[in-house]
């Protein structure tokens, strides 16, 4: 029992350290997908280009940051015209070049893993980019588009879906501020958190766990602690491969990525295993159903290789900027709650979400939920542009 309430408090405080983190980033993506329409995502996604990879990164950033949304997003969008590359471009993006992501990886861990991230994910979509331009061949993309326009369902088919989108003309504060846009602004904000809300618990409670039950000897043996350069080469290669088995997505993984850290992992191995999201079993399998076992295969081969060359870039360039922190400082939040700077963000940023919630629940919210694990063809429009669904 005392193991169990140990490995609960780890997870506890970790959640209390990281809350106003999480509202804070779901609140600016929610902000930014009220007013960016889908069919504008869509029709900015046309091809390969250096400058639309940019975009896709640009407006994946700003998108749902749950691994399984941005998975079916992505797949929607290569089915309604997208181009293939733009498309895991902007998956990519989605859940590694989000702010809350950065902002976690800031608090949990210190500002150097927010800049690797948001110089590792870019350098990650480029070498996708290239493999995906000199390795895929024509048959099989024409053998993805066909198993994608199938239409199977994977996971959060109907939350990717929606276009929660403000549809009234006007400049982009005028939408935001109007009814609609605060309705819509709601309504993506507790999406999301509904999307991501199962991963970040699983993640938190089983980084409480291996923090509390798993030695760091074990994690100092495995990730060759007290051998530098072993390290340094053998942490991108591993990192991916424990995120694939630890089932844990999205910004779930950061709370595993600390103890990690703390228990002797590489720096570009952190890195490689918070991009390897996009990775874990549950995700190939649904990649098998998009588009078929081949497509499957090669993405894990491509993502792969592309996660294991950023991991290695950021190792050794923070490693000869002088940019990684000091390994025997890491630390696992167990402070618990106090009356600091944290507790008082907490509360204002739980506030806001609290009110967003009311006004989701207002706004036609629960008919939402039950429709976000619904088909991949459920694609109407909902919330923020309907006027006659704002009732405030």
């Amino acid at each position: 029992m005392h193991a169990v309430l140990h490995a609960l408090s780890i997870a506890g405080s970790m959640t209390w350290e990281i809350t106003w983190a999480l509202i804070l980033g779901f609140g600016l993506s929610a902000v930014v997908q009220a007013v960016v329409r889908r069919s504008t995502v869509v029709a900015l996604l046309g091809d390969d280009r250096p400058r639309t990879l940019v975009r896709a990164a640009g407006l994946g950033a700003a998108s749902s940051s749950c691994s399984y949304a941005a998975v079916a997003l992505a797949r929607s969008l290569f089915v309604k015209g997208a181009d293939f590359t733009a498309a895991m471009a902007f998956e990519i993006a989605s859940t590694n070049l989000v702010v809350e992501l950065g902002v976690i990886l800031a608090l949990l861990m210190g500002w150097q893993f927010t800049v690797a991230e948001f110089v590792g994910g870019p350098i990650m979509i480029v070498v996708l980019a290239v493999l995906l331009r000199l390795l895929l061949r024509e048959a099989l993309l024409r053998e993805a588009r066909a198993q994608a326009e199938r239409g199977l369902a994977g996971s959060m088919e109907g939350h990717a879906a929606m276009d929660m989108s403000v549809r009234r003309p006007g400049s982009f504060l005028r939408r935001l501020l109007s009814p609609e846009g605060l309705t819509a602004t709601a309504h993506v904000f507790v999406m999301e958190w509904a999307a991501i809300l199962r991963d970040l618990v699983i993640g938190l409670l089983v980084a409480g766990a291996i923090a509390a039950w798993v030695p760091d000897g074990f994690w100092r043996s495995f990730f060759f602690d007290g051998h530098p350069l072993a390290a340094k080469l053998w942490g991108p290669i591993v990192g991916p491969l424990v995120a694939m088995a630890s089932f844990v997505c999205s910004i779930g993984n950061v709370p595993l990525a600390v103890v990690l850290w703390k228990g002797g992992i590489s720096f570009g191995g952190v890195v490689a295993f918070v991009f390897a999201d996009l990775l874990i079993l549950p995700i190939l399998a649904i990649y098998r159903k998009y588009y078929g076992t081949r497509t499957a295969l090669f993405l894990l081969g491509t993502f792969y290789v592309a996660i294991v060359v950023a991991g290695y870039v950021v190792e050794f360039a923070f490693g000869g900027l002088g940019l990684v922190p000091d390994q025997a400082r890491a630390r696992l939040p167990q402070e618990g709650i106090s009356w600091n700077y944290t507790t008082w963000l907490n509360v204002a940023f739980l506030v806001a979400a609290a009110a967003l919630l009311v006004r989701f629940f207002r706004t036609g919210g629960r008919d939402m939920l039950r429709m976000m694990g619904g088909a991949p063809a459920t694609g109407h429009h909902h919330g923020g542009g309907d006027a006659g669904q704002d009732r405030s």
